[in-house]
C-alpha cells in the first residue's frame, strides 16, 4: 500500500457500501463512499491531482452509471485505475470494461479477497505509470 492507498467506492445501494467500506477500512485503505456519480464526480472536481488512487465502480445505478462514469474519467485525461463492480453479469459489458481499461469486472457478491486482490493490482498499475521516466 502507498500513502496515496484512496478507494473512492461509487454504489446506489447503502448495505453493499457500507459492507464494502468496513472491508476495505480493515484492511488499511481511506476510504470515500458515494451514492451516486453526480457525486463523486462533484468531488473529483474539487479534488484535483490528489484525487483517489483507485475508483470501485457499480455499473449500474441510476442517472448515471457506473461506465459513464468510467468514461468521464477517462476523457478527463485522470489516470485512476477502475474496477466494476456488478449484481447482473453482462459479458458483452464486461468486455466492453476490460477492453476499455478497467482493472477488473467483478460479480456480486464477490469474495472479500477477490476485491482486496483487484484493489491491489489496481494500486499496482498505479505506481507502475507514475514512474518516472
Amino acid at each position: 500500500m502507498t500513502p496515496h492507498s484512496q478507494v473512492f467506492l461509487v454504489d446506489d445501494d447503502p448495505s453493499v457500501r457500507r459492507a464494502i467500506e468496513r472491508l476495505l477500512r480493515s484492511a488499511g485503505y481511506g476510504v470515500q463512499a458515494f451514492a451516486s456519480a453526480q457525486e463523486i464526480r462533484r468531488t473529483l472536481d474539487e479534488d484535483g491531482d490528489d484525487g483517489p488512487a483507485c475508483l470501485l465502480l457499480d455499473v449500474r445505478m441510476p442517472g448515471h452509471t457506473g461506465f459513464d462514469l468510467f468514461e468521464w474519467v477517462r476523457s478527463s485525461g485522470r489516470d485512476i485505475p477502475v474496477i466494476f463492480m456488478t449484481g447482473d453479469v453482462d459479458t458483452s459489458l464486461a468486455a466492453r470494461a476490460m477492453k476499455a481499461g478497467a482493472v477488473e469486472y467483478l460479480a456480486k457478491p464477490f469474495d472479500d479477497e477477490a476485491l482486496l486482490e483487484a484493489i491491489r493490482k489496481a494500486l499496482a498499475l498505479l505506481e507502475v505509470h507514475r514512474q518516472p521516466g
